[in-house]
């Protein structure tokens, strides 16, 4: 592994499987910081990283690299009990100072105004790791600023809960600001007001599970982590309210029991939703558990996923020569990020450094590494209140998802083929693979094409998820829409089932209301050429020939260039499309046409009868009804 600074040498004994220990998290810390530093405004108000700006503008930005940056070195400082070898509140005590100095005026080191989220939105976001890093590092450093200086930031960071969020996390920023203010004594009816409609927000965005949505919609996603659930548990943890932390850590432990499936034999979370460009902040939720105690992971194990997955990105690219993140995922991609998206964006990065928050002597640290999860044994998990289901296969490491429940369409929203997300829209994800950018041939894609126009999956409606010994299932239903076209066709329709056994994947669609002439395509996991991983589709029913390859030239954010297998057929009223998918490492798991010793199917369902146990799977429409058992 080669990154562009220093790190302990390798602790093998109690870290056999990622050679990190707590040092290794400080060491990689203290080298962000470093590397982010080198950017910084004369008074230090602002870290101006370079590349290209966000929607928000340069200041903004530059406001964004000093506060997501304070998140790491509040996490650093804080759980080394203080301790600040390298000086760095000393730089944001200067910052704090120089920033609140002129709010909003056009000055090298003034901070933007904090306004409504339609306004001038972004500043809002940053001012919760403003606060977060005042509350976490507040005897050494808030403690010591003058009182002017205090009042200063106190009213800059009041324009958190004057101001209307996004209707969505958005509301746990001022709940974050509210928590800090009332921290050190001033709090307000203003902050608790902040803080209670936060809550009731919460409350109604919980699916149970452990999952939350990200607002009034149906989006799930790595957001669960690294917001809603850090902010009100990480509070709770500070403030030691003993009510809040077992309400809001007990839904943490719950979201853990399948959330740490969801990473990688390498180390890599799931490449699925948005802000991906966050990227080892995926691993934030574990470390939140392992330090509050909420997690029903052993310690071994979540410290094998959280510096697994710090360990997979800093030896894939993540960082620049220089020490700074990058826009993307192992490089840049700029297919993966969004238009929010500017150069400290990748710093909510910092929000993996909550596991820092365990001294050295936590059994987080002490305790002997653990395989992940994944590395136990073949896995299938069915999460019925996101529509989620959960593959994971032992030898080869890869964890798949199988999305019937997550979209990014806000309730109000009118279904639209431009809105079309390739990290939401996709039927499945990986630990290995990404989809492909939306100007190129969708992977694991179920589309109508009628008159010469294939539809995109918008709006994704959940019918259900289960699991038995060894295998699982999910369903939904989507109305397909289509681009330079009417927004939908009357009566169409398309319900798909997943059903997901050892590292095969039955995917069986039936069509409803397709006009004449209609026709349909299918696709699997997007791969290149000269990878070490093998995407295999075979057709069983209601498809016109063996699948081609297609080409995918914007290739994933793991591949410059990507191929995918794809199948083809004709609909016309109500008609049944299934078919055999599998991604593996290294050799294919044997042909998969092979695999399934008989099937019988209609219009109205099919029946599969596996060829290594005779077991026998059922998939029946109106009603849907998935099981499985022997033959």
């Amino acid at each position: 592994m080669s990154i562009p600074f220093e790190l302990p040498p390798e602790d093998r004994a109690s870290s056999p499987c990622t050679g990190f220990a707590r040092a290794h998290w400080e060491a990689v810390a203290d080298g962000l910081l470093d590397a982010a530093w080198r950017w910084s405004t004369p008074g230090r108000a602002l870290l101006d990283l370079p590349g290209r700006p966000s929607r928000s503008g340069v200041r903004s930005d530059g406001l964004e690299g000093f506060a997501r940056t304070f998140l790491a070195a509040g996490f650093r400082v804080a759980g080394a009990g203080g301790a600040d070898p390298h000086g760095w509140l000393e730089r944001y005590a200067q910052g704090l100072a120089s920033g609140t100095r002129s709010p909003g005026r056009d000055d090298t080191e003034s901070w933007p105004l904090i306004l409504d989220h339609d306004v001038q939105g972004q500043p809002m976001v940053e001012s919760a790791s403003v606060a977060l890093g005042l509350r976490l590092t507040a005897p050494w450093l808030w403690k010591h600023l003058d009182d002017g200086v205090q009042d200063r930031v106190e009213e800059w960071l009041r324009g958190s809960l004057r101001h209307v969020p996004a209707p969505n996390n958005w509301y746990l920023f001022p709940y974050t600001v509210a928590g800090f203010l009332e921290s050190v004594g001033r709090g307000d009816a203003e902050t608790a007001a902040a803080r209670q409609r936060a809550l009731e927000l919460l409350e109604g965005w919980y699916r149970g599970g452990g999952w939350y949505a990200d607002g009034d919609g149906r989006a799930f996603d790595h957001y669960n982590g690294w917001a809603l659930h850090l902010y009100p548990v990480l509070d709770a943890h500070l403030a030691g309210d003993s009510v809040l932390s077992a309400r809001y850590g007990g839904r943490l432990r719950e979201h853990l029991g399948g959330f740490g499936l969801m990473f990688g034999a390498d180390g890599a979370p799931l490449h699925f939703g948005r802000s991906l460009a966050y990227r080892f902040a995926a691993s934030s939720a574990v470390g939140l558990g392992a330090v509050t105690g909420h997690t029903p992971l052993a310690p071994g194990a979540s410290r094998r996923l959280v510096s697994g997955s710090l360990r997979h990105f800093l030896g894939r690219g993540a960082l620049t020569d220089d020490g700074l993140l990058s826009l993307g995922w192992y490089g840049p991609h700029e297919a993966t990020l969004q238009s929010y998206s500017g150069p400290a964006s990748p710093y909510w990065a910092s929000k993996a450094f909550v596991a820092l928050l365990a001294p050295a002597g936590h059994p987080l640290w002490t305790a002997t590494e653990e395989p992940a999860p994944v590395e136990e044994a073949d896995r299938v998990l069915a999460l019925p209140e996101p529509g989620l289901l959960v593959q994971a296969t032992r030898e080869d490491g890869i964890v798949r998802l199988h999305n019937h429940g997550s979209d990014h369409v806000r309730p109000h929203e009118a279904e639209s083929a431009a809105g079309d997300d390739p990290h939401y829209g996709r039927h499945a994800y990986s630990t290995r693979t990404g989809p492909t950018a939306a100007g190129n041939v969708a992977d694991n894609h179920l589309s109508v094409e009628v008159r010469g126009r294939r539809s995109v999956r918008r709006r994704i409606h959940p019918l259900g998820a289960g699991q038995g010994d060894g295998w699982g299932w999910a369903a939904s239903w989507h109305r397909p829409v289509f681009a330079d076209g009417p927004p939908m066709v009357p009566g169409l329709r398309v319900e798909s089932v997943t059903v997901a056994r050892g590292p095969y994947e039955l995917r069986v669609h039936r069509v409803v209301g397709a006009p004449a002439g209609a026709r349909v395509t299918h696709t699997g996991w997007a791969t290149g050429p000269q990878e070490p991983l093998v995407s295999t589709l075979v057709g069983l029913h209601g498809w016109d020939r063996e699948p081609e390859t297609v080409r995918a030239p914007q290739g994933t954010a793991y591949v410059r260039w990507a191929q995918l297998p794809r199948l083809t057929g004709t609909t016309e009223g109500t008609s049944l499309h299934v078919c055999l998918a599998a991604l593996t490492g290294g050799p294919a798991p044997g042909p998969l046409p092979e695999a399934v010793g008989h099937m019988l199917a209609d219009d109205t369902g099919v029946e599969v009868t596996w060829a290594d146990d005779g077991s026998r799977t059922r998939v029946s429409f109106a009603p849907l009804r998935v099981t499985h058992g022997p033959g």
